[in-house]
Protein backbone atom coordinates (compact mmCIF):
# COMPACT_ATOMS: atom_id res chain seq x y z
CA UNK A 1 0.00 0.00 0.00
CA UNK A 2 1.21 3.46 -0.86
CA UNK A 3 1.42 6.20 1.75
CA UNK A 4 -0.52 8.54 -0.53
CA UNK A 5 -3.91 9.48 0.96
CA UNK A 6 -6.42 11.12 -1.36
CA UNK A 7 -9.50 12.86 0.10
CA UNK A 8 -12.48 12.51 -2.22
CA UNK A 9 -16.10 13.69 -2.09
CA UNK A 10 -19.02 12.14 -3.93
CA UNK A 11 -22.61 13.20 -4.52
CA UNK A 12 -25.53 10.87 -3.91
CA UNK A 13 -28.06 12.48 -6.24
CA UNK A 14 -31.47 10.82 -6.31
CA UNK A 15 -34.38 11.81 -8.53
CA UNK A 16 -37.53 9.80 -9.22
CA UNK A 17 -36.11 6.77 -7.40
CA UNK A 18 -32.90 6.68 -9.45
CA UNK A 19 -29.31 7.63 -8.66
CA UNK A 20 -27.01 9.59 -10.96
CA UNK A 21 -23.88 7.62 -11.81
CA UNK A 22 -20.91 8.52 -13.98
CA UNK A 23 -18.24 6.31 -15.52
CA UNK A 24 -14.55 6.92 -14.90
CA UNK A 25 -12.66 8.01 -18.00
CA UNK A 26 -9.93 5.96 -19.66
CA UNK A 27 -6.49 6.94 -18.39
CA UNK A 28 -7.73 7.60 -14.84
CA UNK A 29 -7.45 5.53 -11.66
CA UNK A 30 -10.12 2.79 -11.82
CA UNK A 31 -10.93 3.64 -15.46
CA UNK A 32 -14.26 2.28 -16.67
CA UNK A 33 -15.79 1.87 -13.21
CA UNK A 34 -19.15 3.50 -12.46
CA UNK A 35 -19.21 5.89 -9.51
CA UNK A 36 -21.17 8.57 -7.74
CA UNK A 37 -20.02 11.89 -9.24
CA UNK A 38 -17.39 13.89 -7.39
CA UNK A 39 -13.65 14.04 -7.08
CA UNK A 40 -10.47 14.87 -5.23
CA UNK A 41 -10.24 17.75 -2.80
CA UNK A 42 -7.69 20.47 -3.37
CA UNK A 43 -5.46 21.54 -0.46
CA UNK A 44 -7.35 23.84 1.93
CA UNK A 45 -10.71 23.10 0.33
CA UNK A 46 -13.61 22.02 2.55
CA UNK A 47 -15.50 18.85 1.64
CA UNK A 48 -18.58 20.84 0.59
CA UNK A 49 -16.49 23.27 -1.50
CA UNK A 50 -14.78 20.35 -3.19
CA UNK A 51 -18.04 18.65 -4.10
CA UNK A 52 -19.60 21.87 -5.35
CA UNK A 53 -16.56 22.56 -7.57
CA UNK A 54 -16.42 19.00 -8.91
CA UNK A 55 -20.13 19.01 -9.86
CA UNK A 56 -19.71 22.29 -11.74
CA UNK A 57 -16.61 20.99 -13.56
CA UNK A 58 -17.99 17.52 -14.37
CA UNK A 59 -21.74 18.07 -14.75
CA UNK A 60 -22.18 21.80 -15.29
CA UNK A 61 -24.61 22.16 -12.42
CA UNK A 62 -24.66 23.84 -9.05
CA UNK A 63 -25.80 21.74 -6.16
CA UNK A 64 -27.17 21.86 -2.64
CA UNK A 65 -24.84 19.74 -0.54
CA UNK A 66 -26.72 18.00 2.26
CA UNK A 67 -25.61 15.79 5.10
CA UNK A 68 -22.77 13.30 4.89
CA UNK A 69 -24.40 9.88 4.69
CA UNK A 70 -21.38 7.60 4.51
CA UNK A 71 -17.59 7.77 4.68
CA UNK A 72 -14.94 5.15 4.20
CA UNK A 73 -11.19 4.84 3.92
CA UNK A 74 -10.11 2.23 1.38
CA UNK A 75 -6.58 1.15 0.50
CA UNK A 76 -5.97 0.44 -3.18
CA UNK A 77 -2.50 -0.79 -4.17
CA UNK A 78 -1.44 2.62 -5.50
CA UNK A 79 -3.20 4.94 -3.03
CA UNK A 80 -5.54 5.15 -0.06
CA UNK A 81 -8.83 6.93 -0.68
CA UNK A 82 -10.71 8.69 2.12
CA UNK A 83 -14.16 9.01 0.57
CA UNK A 84 -17.07 11.14 1.84
CA UNK A 85 -20.56 10.69 0.34
CA UNK A 86 -23.12 13.50 0.68
CA UNK A 87 -26.84 13.72 0.00
CA UNK A 88 -26.97 16.18 -2.85
CA UNK A 89 -29.60 17.85 -4.99
CA UNK A 90 -28.75 19.55 -8.26
CA UNK A 91 -30.23 22.71 -9.72
CA UNK A 92 -29.94 21.91 -13.42
CA UNK A 93 -30.02 18.96 -15.79
CA UNK A 94 -26.55 17.38 -15.55
CA UNK A 95 -24.31 17.33 -18.61
CA UNK A 96 -21.30 15.07 -19.13
CA UNK A 97 -18.81 17.91 -19.61
CA UNK A 98 -15.73 15.65 -19.55
CA UNK A 99 -17.11 13.19 -22.09
CA UNK A 100 -17.84 10.61 -19.40
CA UNK A 101 -20.78 8.23 -19.63
CA UNK A 102 -23.64 9.17 -17.32
CA UNK A 103 -26.87 7.41 -16.41
CA UNK A 104 -29.65 7.26 -13.84
CA UNK A 105 -29.94 3.85 -12.17
CA UNK A 106 -32.36 2.18 -9.77
CA UNK A 107 -31.32 0.70 -6.42
CA UNK A 108 -31.41 -2.77 -8.00
CA UNK A 109 -29.21 -1.62 -10.90
CA UNK A 110 -26.62 -0.30 -8.43
CA UNK A 111 -25.93 -3.93 -7.52
CA UNK A 112 -25.10 -4.83 -11.14
CA UNK A 113 -22.63 -2.02 -11.91
CA UNK A 114 -18.85 -2.33 -11.94
CA UNK A 115 -18.14 -0.03 -8.96
CA UNK A 116 -14.93 0.85 -7.12
CA UNK A 117 -14.44 -1.26 -3.98
CA UNK A 118 -14.65 1.91 -1.88
CA UNK A 119 -18.28 2.44 -3.01
CA UNK A 120 -19.50 -0.99 -1.90
CA UNK A 121 -20.41 0.02 1.67
CA UNK A 122 -22.56 2.89 0.46
CA UNK A 123 -24.34 0.65 -2.05
CA UNK A 124 -25.04 -1.84 0.75
CA UNK A 125 -26.50 1.02 2.81
CA UNK A 126 -28.67 2.27 -0.09
CA UNK A 127 -29.91 -1.15 -1.21
CA UNK A 128 -30.03 -3.08 2.07
CA UNK A 129 -27.96 -5.83 0.35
Amino acid sequence: MSGLIVVVTAAVIQQDGRFLMTRRLQGTHLAGAWEFPGGKCDPGESLAECLQRELIEELGTRAAIGREIFSVEHAYPERTVRLHFFETSIDDEPQALLGQEMRWVTRAELLTLNLPEADRGLVELLTGC
